[in-house]
C-alpha cells in the first residue's frame, strides 16, 4: 500500500577547504547488478561500495522514518539501513545507445530516492510530488527518449552527510566515464543533491576525500540552497507537529527543537532535531536569513525557535548553534565553483506545496528563497538562471522544467 507522504526535498564547526590527496587505499567495488524485475523504467541498477574506511556508520532517525523501503531497500540487499559506504547507480534504457555524447547524472535530494525523484513522481501517491495528482514518469524518461545517456545515483542515508554524498557523486562520475568513454559528465542535482554536487566540483572535502577531477561539463542546480536556508527554524512550530511521533508526526526531516509540548506533556526529540546526529546533511545547508526577510512574529515561539531558549511550548538552542556545529554554506561559497564548469540555476516561485507549511516570509519555492537559489556567490561561470512558477517539489519533473533542462543540456 502506498503511503501518502509530502516529501521534503530539503530539510558543521565550519570546515576549511582541504587540498591533501585522497585516501590512497580507497576503491570502489561492484557488489551487485540487477537487470530483471526492476520497477519505474530502469534498465540496470548496480550497487557499489566505496572501500574508504572513512565512511562511518551514520545514525538513522528513530522510528524507521528514514529507512529504505520498496525497490531501494531491495537493491541495497534487502537492508533497511544500509551502511553509508554503499550507493546505487541506476541506468536508463538508453544508457548505451543514446546519441548525445555527454552522459547525464541525476542526483536526488534529501528524503527522496532516484525512483521517486526522477522516474515515477507518483510513487508515493497524491501530493507527494508537490501537486494533488502526480505523473508516473519523470525527467529520466524525458531525457532518455531524447537521446541522452541517463544515470542516477541512489544514496543509502536519505539525509546523510554531504561529505559522503559528494564523494559518492565523484565515484559515480568515474564509473559513468568508464562505461561510456566520455571525458566529462553533465550533472543535474535537486535540492540537497544540488548542494552536494556543487560541493564536489568545489573540492570541499575531508582530508580523505577526492578533489574535483575536472570531469563535469555542466552543473544544473534545481532548487539549490546556494546561500543556505532557514525554513525549519522560521516555521518550527508547525514543522514539529509533522515530525514528532508523540504528536502524530511521521516526517523524516529535522526539527528545530529538542523538546516540545503536545497533549499536555513535554516530549524529548533531540534525535529528531538539527542538534541530533541523524540529519547531518540538513544541518550542513543551514544559513541565517533573518537579516534579509523578517521572521514571522505571529507564529508560536518564533523568537526562541530561531534564537534559542525555552518558549511556551518548545525548547532548543536556535539556528546559530546548529550552524556552528556543521553548516557548509560559507565554506562552499569560499571554495568556489571553477570557471570551467558552466552552472545553471533552476528556481521556483510558487510557495504552494500541499500539506506543508510553505515558506511565505519572502519570495520562495515553498522551501528555498529565490534569492538563495539564484545566488551567484562563489560561482565563476553562471551560464543561466530561470525562475518558473513552480514549487520546490515540482521543479524536478514538471514539463516546463524538463524542457528548460533539456535546452540547457543541448
Amino acid at each position: 500500500m502506498r503511503r501518502l507522504s509530502p516529501v521534503l526535498a530539503v530539510f558543521s564547526l565550519l570546515f576549511a577547504l582541504v587540498t591533501v590527496p585522497a585516501e590512497a587505499t580507497a576503491a570502489v567495488t561492484l557488489e551487485a547488478s540487477y537487470t530483471t524485475g526492476l520497477q519505474n523504467g530502469w534498465a540496470l541498477v548496480e550497487r557499489y561500495r566505496d572501500t574508504s574506511a572513512s565512511f562511518t556508520t551514520e545514525t538513522y532517525p528513530p522510528g524507521g522514518v528514514g529507512d529504505q523501503t520498496g525497490q531501494p531497500k531491495h537493491l541495497f540487499g534487502d537492508v533497511a539501513q544500509p551502511h553509508s559506504s554503499r550507493f546505487l547507480l541506476y541506468h536508463a534504457p538508453g544508457w548505451q545507445t543514446g546519441t548525445k555524447t555527454v552522459p547525464v547524472l541525476l542526483v536526488h535530494g534529501a528524503n527522496q530516492t532516484a525512483d521517486h525523484a526522477w522516474a515515477n513522481p507518483n510513487l508515493l501517491g497524491d501530493n507527494a510530488c508537490g501537486r494533488l495528482s502526480c505523473p508516473s514518469t519523470g525527467l529520466m524518461q524525458y531525457l532518455d527518449t531524447r537521446g541522452y545517456k541517463v544515470f542516477a545515483i541512489g544514496f543509502p542515508h536519505k539525509t546523510g552527510d554531504g561529505y559522503f554524498w559528494s564523494e559518492q557523486i565523484s565515484d559515480a562520475i568515474k564509473i559513468i566515464k568508464t562505461k561510456t568513454g566520455a571525458s566529462t559528465v553533465d550533472v543535474i542535482g535537486w535540492s540537497k543533491g544540488a548542494f552536494n554536487a556543487r560541493q564536489y566540483v568545489s573540492s570541499l572535502r575531508r582530508p580523505w576525500g577526492t578533489a574535483y577531477a575536472g570531469d563535469v561539463r555542466k552543473l544544473i542546480l534545481i532548487g539549490g540552497p546556494n546561500k543556505g536556508f532557514d525554513w525549519g527554524y522560521r516555521h518550527g512550530w508547525t514543522h514539529d507537529f509533522a515530525i514528532y511521533p508523540d504528536c502524530g508526526g511521521s516526517l523524516n526531516a529535522p526539527a528545530p527543537h529538542t523538546a516540545m509540548v503536545c497533549f499536555g506533556l513535554w516530549r524529548n526529540g533531540t534525535q529528531l532535531s538539527y542538534e541530533g546526529t541523524a540529519f547531518p546533511g540538513g544541518r550542513q545547508m543551514l544559513a541565517r536569513w533573518d537579516g534579509v526577510y523578517p521572521l514571522p512574529t505571529t507564529e508560536q515561539d518564533w523568537y526562541t525557535t530561531y534564537y534559542g531558549g525555552t518558549g511556551f511550548f518548545t525548547q532548543g538552542k536556535g539556528i546559530q548553534y546548529s550552524i556552528d556545529q556543521g553548516s557548509l554554506v560559507a565554506p562552499m561559497i569560499s571554495a568556489g565553483v571553477p570557471a570551467s564548469v558552466a552552472v545553471y540555476e533552476l528556481c521556483g516561485s510558487a510557495a504552494d506545496m500541499p500539506l506543508l507549511h510553505n515558506e511565505h516570509t519572502g519570495p520562495s519555492d515553498g522551501a528555498v528563497f529565490i534569492a538563495s537559489c539564484n545566488a551567484t556567490d562563489g560561482i565563476a561561470n553562471r551560464a543561466a538562471t530561470t525562475t518558473l512558477s513552480l514549487n520546490h517539489l515540482r521543479l524536478g519533473w514538471d514539463p516546463t522544467a524538463e524542457a528548460q533542462i533539456a535546452t540547457w543540456l543541448g
